[in-house]
């Protein structure tokens, strides 16, 4: 009795299919202002370091490296039995420092006035920026949204009398007044304020999984919230509002907190000889 029980046991065993490996593919860029988009299996579940991320319906997953952000990273991707882990290094950027003394005291830091206003502002963008939903508008290239002179790059940083300011997390494309503004991926608009303190203008689309992007100074804005925005659709146009000196667009881009490099994203700017200044 025993012996039949083990040998049907023993049968049963040899019956069972062994795990399946789970296939893990990795594309983009592994350095500060950079993003990667991974595939896998639709069920799995994928940790950045200790943060588990978002997998679509099709096995897309992304996450993304801020300006400072230092590497290594861990990455897990689980299914039942079968787990695939990787380390993900991390290269480090110099980034230009520019030193400017002399300014009036109100163009280094704003008036007590207005810290409520900047505070609410901000809260706002921050509730944006933690938008993690489904679409997947993210994993296609990005275009320009639009054409000029670079004028100001990521990760850059004045320092304004002596003090250190936060550093630049776009791109400053300088166009003439009224140039039209496009999508660059595609996504559902989040935001779109007219009169920010700092963006003047401004326009957050989501582009999904946590992916946002931020065009700001627009002189006008052609979308409203909920709208979806195809890549190449016209959202607003160049102008200078907010704190700005002079028509451009700056653009950004998010992984929720982690600050992206557009120019990453996008690759050379087509068809313009663009000339970067610090």
């Amino acid at each position: 009795m025993y012996r039949l029980a083990g040998l049907l046991l023993f049968l049963t065993a040899c019956a069972l299919p062994a795990a399946a490996e789970l296939d893990v593919t990795l594309d983009g860029n592994p350095v500060q202002g950079g993003m990667m988009i991974g595939t896998t299996d639709p069920n799995a579940s994928v940790f950045v370091g200790d943060t588990q991320v978002r997998v679509s319906s099709d096995g897309v997953f992304v996450f993304g490296f801020g300006r400072d952000f230092e590497g290594p990273i861990s990455l897990k991707v689980t299914l039942g039995p079968s787990e695939v882990s990787r380390t993900v290094t991390v290269e480090k950027r110099d980034y230009q420092i520019q030193r400017i003394d002399g300014l009036p005291q109100k163009f280094v830091a704003p008036p007590k006035e207005v810290y409520e206003r900047i505070q609410r502002e901000n809260a706002e963008i921050a509730r944006v920026r933690a938008l993690d939903t489904e679409g997947e508008w993210f994993a296609k290239d990005f275009i320009w949204p639009t054409q000029g002179i670079i004028s100001g790059v990521f990760g850059s940083q004045r320092i304004l009398n002596g003090e250190p300011k936060r550093p630049h997390f776009g791109i400053d494309v300088a166009a003439p007044q009224g140039t039209p503004v496009l999508e660059a991926a595609g996504g559902i608009v989040a935001l779109a304020e007219p009169d920010l303190y700092y963006t003047g203008g401004t326009v957050m689309v989501d582009h999904g999984h946590g992916v946002t992007g931020v065009y700001s100074h627009l002189a006008s804005i052609d979308v409203e919230v909920g709208q979806i925005v195809q890549q190449g659709d016209k959202i607003g146009t160049v102008g200078s509002t907010g704190r700005s000196t002079g028509p451009h667009l700056d653009w950004r881009i998010n992984w929720f907190k982690e600050r992206l490099d557009p120019q990453l994203l996008a690759g050379p700017m087509p068809n313009v000889e663009a000339k970067a200044e610090n």
